[in-house]
């Protein structure tokens, strides 16, 4: 793993693998063009370097003589999640007038696709660069710390972050949700949420479940993965009758999303199941569509668009800093979380 210290002060160069590997910029440069004559020795020791070095082609070079590409880039997991949406605009509003323009690129909820749009990103040389969420693949990651940009990690709080972070724990936002259930007098509290690890703030979110219910000796276990994150609505209300077909005495359940919880709310309406008389619905993410619904949805409040007005303002800080030849220390920035109760609980 590379170490704070061993940060480049700027992007590794063309002449920087040459040096390194003993050839020139020139061998270096053939080596990166597949259709190039070669010895297969010389770019396999090219390429070893390549990666090691974290070195990404600029695409750029020669374009932009003042070594500034005027634009930042931001990468989402989903377009048409509208927390997503919010930070977005958060963000755009938060450069505006800086001279520079925000470009957006979506990952669909796959650290493998988030992988290669940071290095066509990065091809690019964006001024700044802000991730959603904190796990990515070892090889994104070296490329991330090796790019000598300003980086900020948001909607999540990485143990190890790559430098600065604004979010909040994803964990402890649904513990405190199970808390709620359970202040409200529920006992057999269930969890929904997806079938694999895409979403690692939905996992999150499950592991939060599962230290609250432990914390607060309920039955454990109660828990339905169900389909590919992000879950529909669709499949929150299939997942809501799988929870009670396997545990009938299920009194409340905690879902990973407003979209799956209004799902189960549906099937709640379509079975003549009362809410919560039946069984009782919290979510995460307070969406228009958890404040519109009948009964209106009990969830996990964020401030989307202040995540990314504050990850903007504090990349913008950043880039000025590196403008300046000044350095910044790395920022971690809290965001708050608040449950709001409606009558779903």
């Amino acid at each position: 793993m590379i170490e704070e210290a061993d940060r480049p002060r700027h992007p590794p160069t063309m002449a920087d693998v040459a040096s390194r590997v003993g050839v020139s910029a020139m061998t270096v440069s053939r080596a990166l063009r597949k259709d190039s004559v070669i010895s297969a020795k010389t770019r396999q020791r090219i390429m070893a370097t390549v990666e090691e070095l974290g070195y990404v082609l600029d695409q750029t070079a020669g374009t932009f003589p003042s070594k500034r590409s005027g634009f930042v880039a931001a990468l989402v997991p989903s377009l048409n999640n509208s927390n997503f949406a919010d930070t977005a605009r958060g963000i755009t509003e938060a450069i505006d007038g800086s001279g520079l323009q925000l470009l957006l690129g979506y990952s669909n909820y796959s650290v493998e696709k988030e992988e290669g749009l940071i290095e066509s990103m990065l091809m690019r040389r964006p001024e700044g660069l802000i991730l959603t969420g904190g796990r990515h693949t070892e090889r994104a990651r070296r490329r991330l710390v090796q790019a000598g940009i300003p980086i900020v990690e948001t909607w999540d709080l990485p143990p190890d972050p790559i430098e600065h972070v604004v979010g909040f724990s994803n964990a402890d936002s649904m513990a405190a949700l199970v808390h709620h259930m359970h202040d409200r007098g529920y006992r057999r509290i269930g969890f929904i949420g997806g079938s694999s690890n895409r979403d690692t703030r939905g996992t999150d979110r499950r592991v939060g479940y599962a230290q609250a219910v432990e914390a607060l000796g309920l039955s454990r276990g109660r828990v339905i993965s169900f389909g590919q994150p992000p879950i529909s609505m669709e499949q929150g209300g299939e997942a809501l009758v799988q929870l009670l077909t396997r545990w009938p005495d299920t009194d409340a359940a905690v879902c990973v999303s407003d979209l799956s919880a209004f799902g189960a709310l549906m099937e709640c309406t379509r079975r003549g199941w009362a809410v919560p008389g039946r069984i009782a619905l919290g979510g995460f993410g307070d969406f228009e569509v958890a404040r519109a619904s009948c009964p209106r949805l009990t969830t996990v409040a964020v401030d989307a668009y202040g995540i990314g007005r504050n990850a903007g303002e504090l990349l913008l800080r950043a880039i000025t800093a590196r403008r300046e030849k000044r350095t910044v220390s790395a920022e971690v920035m809290m965001m708050t979380f608040t449950v709001v109760q409606r009558e779903t609980s």
